[in-house]
């Protein structure tokens, strides 16, 4: 299986997020899983990808030309995939990809959680596709999908599309879970589809 990791390449963060993705990189390879990633050396990242290798693992680093020529790509990675810009390094991402694990990031990170899991909900997809949140850094976020909800804008099946955790033994057991197929009706994909 190849689980993609979406994660942080911010090097402002606290030590407890580098060491988070470190000990995920460690325990998708021990599982025997491929890690997908943006293919960077730099903040969590850098360590998800290098915790993968130490442990064994197999790794695929993707990322567009740009951030190639800033030096930071992952050049130790099993396969890095060049790409023109970031539309087409989220569609190898995808493409390469059968689960997709969601670690604290930034807004890059939050963009491509909310292209997965808009996917998902309109049944374009059908891998897992879960949040691992041992701090609470998207309880806001979590909220916010339930006012959304309350108030008419999502339904269902947007809960049905994703799964929450706070340990990386959890996430990577929802991970290896086949998920359940969503098929929404004509309405409900019309209202995700128009937002």
């Amino acid at each position: 299986m190849a689980i993609c990791v979406f994660c942080a390449s911010s090097q402002k963060i606290d030590r407890k997020y580098l060491d988070l993705a470190a000990e995920v990189g460690a325990e998708v390879a021990r599982r025997g899983h491929t890690l997908v990633s943006g293919g960077a050396t730099v903040s969590c990242m850098g360590a998800v990808t290098r915790a993968a290798r130490e442990a064994g693992g197999r790794t695929v680093g993707v990322m567009p030309q740009a951030l190639v020529d800033l030096e930071i790509a992952d050049t130790d990675s099993d396969e890095l995939i060049i790409t023109a810009d970031m539309r087409e390094r989220k569609g190898v991402m995808d493409a390469r990809s059968d689960a997709f694990l969601v670690l604290p990031g930034g807004i890059g990170t939050l963009e491509e959680l909310f292209e997965i899991w808009t996917a998902r909900v309109l049944g374009l997809h059908d891998k897992p596709l879960v949040i691992l949140d041992p701090w609470g850094l998207y309880e806001s976020l979590r909220r916010l999908v339930d006012d959304m909800y309350e108030g008419g804008f999502t339904r269902p099946n947007v809960y049905d599309a994703i799964s929450w955790t706070t340990t990386v033994e959890e996430a990577v057991r929802h991970l290896e879970r086949p998920a359940r197929p969503l098929t929404p009706t004509p309405e409900e994909v019309g209202e995700s589809a128009t937002g």
